[in-house]
């Protein structure tokens, strides 16, 4: 099994980019089939979640913007369970369907303080798409739209993804085993 070292730990891969790429293709076509006539409004939470959304909206064929955001709830391989807004939103999300492209929803923290910032502004309808999901370990009570992959609750990086900030550019999905 191929094994990367990045900081002080050791990552295997676990998920190769063509499986990743088959995720964001079902998503993709889920998006078309259901959103078409929207006009909506993809948010990216920052940082993991730029490649996800990168190659998302290449596959997105009809009218919409994309916007970004960035928060945080993670130190090293734990979550604080405190999420930090770091760079807020700009565009009015009112009576627009908002879509939050999210890179991994685990314990649901961060994507539960998202959906509650963004119901704020009034938008139509929210919706929510993340590439990986960890269902044995997420108690947010909340609807996830779209869903790529269900993983373990094992620490993960690659495909955007990182290890105090190292990992992200990795096209594959790597799992902690040292």
């Amino acid at each position: 099994m191929k094994q990367i070292q990045l900081a002080n730990k050791t990552f295997e891969l676990s998920i190769p980019q063509s499986k990743i790429d088959s995720a964001i293709e079902f998503i993709a076509n889920e998006m078309n089939n259901h959103l078409k006539n929207k006009d909506p409004l993809f948010l990216c939470i920052l940082n993991g979640s730029f490649m996800f959304a990168a190659d998302l909206i290449k596959k997105i064929t009809f009218n919409c913007q994309i916007s970004f955001v960035k928060l945080s709830s993670y130190e090293g391989t734990i979550s604080t369970g405190n999420v930090k807004s770091i760079i807020g939103l700009n565009e009015s999300i009112e009576n627009r369907t908002v879509i939050i492209l999210e890179d991994i929803i685990d314990t649901g923290i961060t994507i539960d303080n998202i959906i509650n910032q963004i119901k704020k502004l009034n938008p139509k309808e929210i919706k929510v798409a993340s590439l990986f999901f960890k269902p044995t370990v997420c108690k947010s009570k909340n609807k996830f739209d779209y869903i790529g992959l269900e993983i373990p609750n094992d620490f993960v990086v690659g495909y955007g993804l990182d290890y105090k900030g190292y990992g992200r550019n990795l096209t594959d999905l790597y799992t902690v085993i040292d």
